[in-house]
């Protein structure tokens, strides 16, 4: 079985712990699109790994990791994220593909100026740039570095084109030599990942695909224009790795039990106040890219439904339970009206402001559920809350967490 592991909010959701806690059961743990923009942390016995582009389960031995030709690749950072990991006493198992797309330093430069000019609310690590190349058939990926005057020639006619905007900022021949030496640390790694990842379906292997991000960041189905680069639906798998949607057999959406967002654009369930800086407090909510604070609201379950709907999510995952357990009273959003008339979540509504989020109470537990180990052991409230949630979203739950660790998660 392949199982695809999808954020249905604005990222930030937990996927990195699941992807852990489930990749044990996987051969091959892929990343498929984004790049070092997005940050997924996972705990193991008390030691916090913050993961940017290496697959979340590489922490498991002799699991293999898989970053395919979706995601755009920053080298420095992939090999700070090795060299992390190996002073920990951990040799990643990884193949990563030659048609990743490499992030340039003309291209973080270029990243700061838009975001100047116009607030999205990026991590300006370079992204955004580089899928504009790609698409814009000038972009260099890791198979050019295999032929050093082809890579040389790329180089200097990418610095000419963006001349105008660079100002002669950027040295053709330093970033040459810089990004050889890196590639000779980042050869060993280097692979056909579509052929080896559609041998191991020929061969029943079990995979494991990750995305990064929430489905409400999709360049073509979220938020736009506050959104990212790539496309984090269930569809960005295909596109990303070379691999047939068919083959995907389970589709687990992972929210959490309330909402965040980091950036800017529309957040309809937004608490600005007392309550709002409460959740941020108590979940930790500061980007793992950025340190940024995050954003938070309530449960949006109408955007929920629309993220369901087109993933096509058939298990759902519920995390930071835990955060919730000291406040009187939990609320949700299950219906957005305009001048009172109901609508339903699109991401081509032009002005957010007169979105009006229809909400409504439950009581909350006030108590402490971090360390309980069965999900018949929580408080009624806390599963009042969690049956209304899969009644509402006509999806089980098969997952809760209570906690950061792997142990901290109850199976329903």
């Amino acid at each position: 079985m392949n199982l695809a592991i999808i954020g249905l909010q604005w990222g930030d959701e937990g996927k990195g712990k699941i992807v852990d806690l489930l990749a044990k059961d996987y051969n091959y743990i892929v990343r498929y699109q984004g790049g070092n923009n997005a940050g997924h942390t996972v705990d193991v016995d008390g030691f916090e790994f913050v993961f940017h582009l290496l697959p979340s389960g590489v922490l498991h031995p002799k699991k293999i990791g898989v970053i395919s030709e979706g995601v755009v690749i920053n080298p420095k950072e992939l090999l700070k994220e090795i060299d992390l990991l190996e002073t920990k006493g951990i040799t990643p198992n990884l193949y990563v593909s030659l048609g990743c797309h490499l992030i340039m330093p003309y291209h973080i430069f270029i990243d700061s100026a838009y975001e100047e000019s116009q607030k999205i609310g990026t991590t300006m690590r370079g992204i955004g740039p580089t899928y504009i190349d790609r698409v814009g058939r000038c972009g260099i990926r890791m198979a050019d570095l295999l032929n050093e005057k082809v890579f040389a020639q790329k180089i200097k006619l990418n610095l000419l084109q963006k001349e105008p905007i660079l100002k002669g900022r950027f040295d053709s021949d330093e970033i040459i030599i810089e990004y050889l030496s890196l590639f000779e640390r980042v050869k060993p790694y280097l692979a056909d990942t579509r052929s080896i990842l559609n041998k191991a379906i020929a061969n029943s292997e079990p995979i494991l695909f990750e995305g990064a991000q929430g489905t409400l960041l999709d360049i073509g189905f979220g938020t736009y224009p506050y959104v990212t680069s790539s496309h984090t639906t269930v569809g960005g798998i295909s596109i990303g790795t070379g691999i047939s949607a068919n083959k995907i057999s389970k589709i687990m959406g992972v929210m959490k039990a309330y909402a965040t967002r980091v950036g800017e654009g529309p957040f309809p369930t937004e608490l600005k106040e007392q309550e709002g800086e409460y959740l941020r407090m108590k979940g930790r909510e500061y980007g793992a890219t950025t340190g940024r604070p995050r954003r938070c609201g309530w449960l949006d379950l109408v955007a929920i439904r629309y993220a369901i709907e087109v993933n096509g999510i058939n298990s759902l995952v519920i995390t930071k339970l835990d955060v919730l357990s000291d406040l009187p009273k939990i609320k949700v959003c299950t219906e957005y009206r305009i001048n009172g008339k109901p609508c339903e979540f699109q991401p081509w509504i032009s002005d957010w402001s007169e979105v009006e989020p229809i909400i409504i109470e439950f009581p909350g537990w006030c108590r402490d559920i971090s360390n309980i180990k069965d999900y018949s052991e929580l408080p009624e409230e806390a599963k009042s809350y969690l049956s209304a949630i899969e009644k509402m979203l006509g999806v089980k739950i098969g997952l809760v967490s209570v906690g950061p660790r792997r142990d901290q998660t109850l199976n329903k």
